[in-house]
């Protein structure tokens, strides 16, 4: 037995040595999952290839740490590829041990953390490297709305590598160290003549700001796997399960008077939203996804009375919060990740319309919009709307309107809720009027003012059922907490089908 023992210690030994003053993949899971909890799996995994001299570069592991372990004492799955050994490129032995512990976490119904340093296809291996990623992709879309999957990237991921994240839920990337690119540097040159850095091409902030692909930026690998575990905090393990309540810190009826101060009268003037978010969370505790782009949208999670809400909220400070393919886009994606996560949602308006224009046309602002309207409407979860300012035309629609199904739809004081905002709507209405009178400046400004005591306001549609109440905004956090309570067992009815077809 003692000599079975000693070559297990040894294989042991040889399969988890990495490379001397280089922090390898099995440190950076202990770093993610709780202390002492990580158990790993085939770790004794070899390549089968022999072609091209690889008969000589075997390495136990085959380039990749798979296993399970526990973030706050709930089972997650997690793999970590090495890119010090064989590149950390993806074979057919390498792509094995991913999709088997994927397997296993949708079997356990729990998270699965993927930790990616890879250099793609190991070439050497032919189709059987690309079978591996496409067994890969297909599991990340059928795990898809089941458990949740997030990507940390770490180090370089190229070619096929870039795919599955893609397909996950979220994405970090660390500066610096972090790339995704399709082809990289070298091959752009060839085939375009272009010259670029990695960085250029496929940094975190490339991801992060321009491009949309990431959603957290993180300035190393340790920030990256404390704001992995963080992200994790706000989810259920799966999809029929609840998201995890705390003990609540902050009083759930608080009353600031501060929060009258956060939205301008004046519609015309800008504000940060995110200081009203802060009086509604505990503790202005909210974790923003996709911060760097599209910000004239914002998205991101924080808990009220200690249970965790997905908070989607215009704008003003950007492009007065207009909705725009790009911030159309962030906010359907979240939407969809909340509703298959039993997370409810609070939405903040403040939204001028559409984005107008050439460019945004071109771009698909009629399609990329529509995914906002489709997103609402096959949401289940309880859904609660706050309209703080303006909410005009097809956008007061899309930004949960009551007639997408929103529960409760309250309205501060301050809110405009119209087709068109005062001084458009007197340009079309009475046009002729304010043509034809002795003093057109004064006719239209007489106009203007008596459109806007009509409707925009938010009492007319509160007279037609349009909305639900209008509040004092001191009260909007405790209407919150009291209508996620009355909400807390709902139940949606919906029509039995394959699927959708969200408009792409």
């Amino acid at each position: 037995m003692q000599e079975a023992l000693n070559k297990l210690q040894e294989l042991q030994k040889q399969a988890t040595t990495g490379k001397p003053g280089k922090r390898g993949p099995r440190q950076n899971i202990e770093a993610l999952l709780d202390p002492g909890t990580f158990i790993e799996i085939d770790m004794f995994v070899q390549h089968r290839c022999h072609d091209f001299g690889m008969e000589t570069k075997k390495a136990l592991g085959d380039g990749v740490v798979t296993g399970y372990g526990e973030i706050d004492g709930r089972t997650v799955y997690v793999f970590a590829q090495d890119i010090s050994i064989i590149g950390g490129s993806l074979g057919n032995a390498h792509a094995k041990k991913i999709t088997t512990v994927m397997d296993l976490a949708l079997k356990a119904r729990c998270p699965i953390v993927g930790l990616l340093d890879s250099g793609g296809a190991r070439i050497q291996e032919g189709t059987d490297s690309l079978a591996g990623y496409g067994d890969i992709f297909y599991r990340n879309t059928r795990a898809s709305g089941v458990i949740p999957q997030i990507t940390a990237v770490i180090g370089t991921t190229a070619g096929g590598a870039v795919y599955s994240p893609a397909l996950t839920d979220f994405i970090f990337q660390v500066d610096q160290t972090g790339l995704m690119f399709i082809t990289g540097p070298a091959v752009v040159k060839a085939v375009t003549g272009v010259d670029i850095s990695m960085q250029d091409l496929g940094g975190a902030r490339v991801h992060t700001e321009i491009s949309g692909v990431s959603d957290f930026f993180c300035e190393d690998t340790d920030s990256c796997l404390q704001s992995v575990r963080r992200l994790l905090s706000f989810f259920p393990s799966n999809n029929s399960e609840k998201p995890p309540k705390i003990a609540p810190t902050d009083d759930p009826y608080r009353k600031d008077e501060g929060i009258l101060k956060t939205v301008p009268a004046n519609a015309k003037r800008a504000y940060d939203v995110h200081k009203v978010i802060n009086y509604l969370v505990d503790n202005k505790d909210f974790m923003e996804v996709k911060a760097n782009w599209a910000k004239c949208m914002v998205v991101g999670f924080a808990r009220i009375d200690g249970a965790p809400v997905g908070i989607i909220a215009n704008n003003a400070m950007v492009a007065a919060g207009v909705l725009d393919c790009d911030s159309s886009d962030k906010a359907a994606r979240f939407i969809r990740f909340c509703d298959a996560f039993n997370i409810p949602m609070v939405t903040l308006v403040d939204v001028p319309g559409y984005m107008p224009g050439a460019k945004e046309e071109y771009k698909g602002i009629i399609r990329h919009g529509a995914k906002v309207l489709y997103a609402y409407s096959e949401a289940t979860v309880p859904l609660i709307t706050v309209v703080l300012r303006k909410a005009y035309g097809g956008a007061y629609i899309a930004m949960c309107s009551k007639h997408l199904g929103a529960d409760l739809v309250m309205a501060w004081p301050t809110a405009q809720i119209a087709v068109l905002g005062a001084d458009g709507a007197a340009n079309i209405i009475y046009k002729k009027e304010i043509d034809n009178s002795a003093d057109p400046a004064a006719t239209r400004a007489q106009k203007i003012a008596e459109y806007g005591e009509k409707f925009d306001n938010p009492y007319d549609a509160a007279f037609k059922f349009n909305i639900d109440d209008v509040i004092d905004p001191r009260e909007t956090r405790t209407r919150i907490v009291k209508t996620l309570k009355a909400l807390e067992n709902k139940v949606e009815p919906c029509v039995p089908k394959k699927h959708g077809n969200n408009p792409l």
